[in-house]
């Protein structure tokens, strides 16, 4: 009995336009399955890259990787596709796949397309339609950047899911939706009383079941600058959930990765805040046991997890670190108020004479550079100088300022009396607040410093 062609069937789709005309992934595979049985193959399997352009690198064509390792384990007589585009539209892909074809006997036909591999007329006719299909692509692909950064100028979504929290109006752009916005906005309340994403991902399932993203899609929402209003780095893209300042709150504080081991309920009041001084990785919480008269006491402290990778790592015991914050914070947040006084403490006539002269010396390289002078890489490069150093002479701190200004006028006479009073969890959202990082010496190990938001 005559052994069966046993078949591959390969589909691929890019985008929507060639859903709309008719050229889905169903639609592939129903007709290659139609065309297949018709032959009388053997189907082996279906490989389907969807949302794929041919024009990627193959290792992003994961569908088409397997079906290559299938034919080199010899696995594949014959493999099917509609037309030549479904399949390749480079040459170098093309021709790179084709010798391991050859090297395993197996074939390739389109069933909408004439197409030979065996003679030289055929190979040279797929070389030509391919450079075609390649250039194609290449004007295709220039056409779609042109369309979505008129999208993105006009502030519109883009294709692809919608971030949660969020559904797309009439006109194209981002904002909340009605429904899930409450439930949004309760995760973000709950994670400023808190700063922890577990405890808040683990209230807001719990509170909201069957309504929140599942795995690690929920986790990803505190990172994301889509929920300050933020998107292809432009400001009020969207409708915000967050201050941009909130935003970057949650980002610097959920930098430091915390072990709890056997403690997973343990708060540590300064995690995210304590940064080793030689490797720059922020020092992770642990509870430390000790003995002492034959007993054994645990408390909360901080080390490096690098502590052993060459360098000599501080370990600060939990109730050091408080002792130092709170003895020093209100004079170290009076000298970072003085510091920023100071800076704001030049006149606007000193700032105005400084961009004046940085003005007049941009204009001076862009009448070089017209006169052919200079050549365009150290016109850039100049240029760029030249702007980075106005926006910093013309950058204000007021804002910065009067935020700390603020908390040092919040601060009645025994702030420090109802502090002792909180919990630890309620300890750790007070600082979070209120501090990006306490210093440590390099040669001492020993807290020296306070670094505000």
């Amino acid at each position: 009995m005559k052994r069966k062609i046993r078949c591959a069937i390969y589909d691929r789709v890019s985008h929507e336009l060639q859903v709309e005309k008719g050229l889905s992934l169903d639609t592939q595979k129903e007709m290659l399955t139609s065309y297949a049985k018709e032959q009388g193959y053997e189907i082996v399997d279906y490989y389907q890259d969807e949302g794929i352009s041919a024009r990627k690198t193959m290792k992003n064509r994961k569908e088409l990787l397997r079906l290559l390792e299938d034919v080199k384990a010899d696995k594949i007589d014959i493999i099917l596709v509609t037309k030549l585009d479904r399949w390749f539209r480079s040459v170098k892909d093309y021709h790179n796949t084709q010798a391991i074809l050859d090297a395993h006997h197996c074939a390739w036909k389109t069933i909408l397309e004439d197409y030979d591999t065996t003679t030289s007329d055929g190979q040279l006719k797929i070389n030509i339609m391919l450079a075609v299909a390649q250039n194609e692509a290449d004007r295709t692909s220039e056409r779609i950047k042109v369309v979505f950064s008129h999208k993105i100028r006009n502030k519109e979504h883009l294709n692809g899911p919608v971030p949660w929290g969020y559904m797309v109006d009439e006109k194209k752009h981002l904002v909340k939706d009605p429904e899930i916005a409450p439930i949004v906005e309760d995760m973000f309340n709950h994670y400023f009383t808190t700063f922890s994403k577990r405890e808040t991902i683990m209230y807001i399932r719990s509170k909201y079941p069957g309504k929140t993203p599942e795995g690690n899609s929920l986790a990803k929402i505190f990172s994301n600058a889509t929920y300050a209003g933020i998107r292809f780095g432009i400001e009020d893209y969207c409708d915000a959930y967050l201050t941009w300042g909130q935003h970057k709150k949650i980002v610097e504080s959920t930098t430091a990765k915390v072990y709890p081991a056997t403690h997973p309920q343990q708060t540590y009041i300064f995690s995210g805040m304590l940064r080793c001084p030689h490797c720059g990785k922020m020092l992770s919480g642990y509870v430390r046991k000790a003995k002492k008269a034959g007993r054994t006491y645990e408390y909360p402290a901080y080390r490096c997890n690098k502590r052993y990778n060459k360098h000599s790592a501080p370990v600060k015991t939990e109730k050091i670190v408080e002792q130092y914050v709170l003895e020093f914070f209100e004079e170290e947040l009076n000298r970072s108020i003085y510091d920023l006084e100071l800076k704001e403490g030049l006149s606007k006539g000193e700032k105005t004479a400084n961009v004046s002269v940085l003005q007049d010396e941009l204009n001076r390289i862009n009448i070089m550079f017209e006169k052919g002078r200079i050549s365009l890489d150290y016109y850039d490069k100049r240029y760029e100088e030249i702007e980075t150093q106005i926006k910093e002479a013309t950058v204000s701190h007021s804002k910065e300022l009067r935020a700390r200004k603020e908390i040092r006028d919040g601060l009645d006479g025994n702030w420090k009396e109802l502090y002792l009073q909180l919990d630890a969890s309620h300890k750790r959202a007070f600082w979070k607040n209120i501090i990006k990082e306490i210093l440590i010496d390099p040669e001492t190990h020993e807290l020296n410093g306070i670094i505000f938001f």
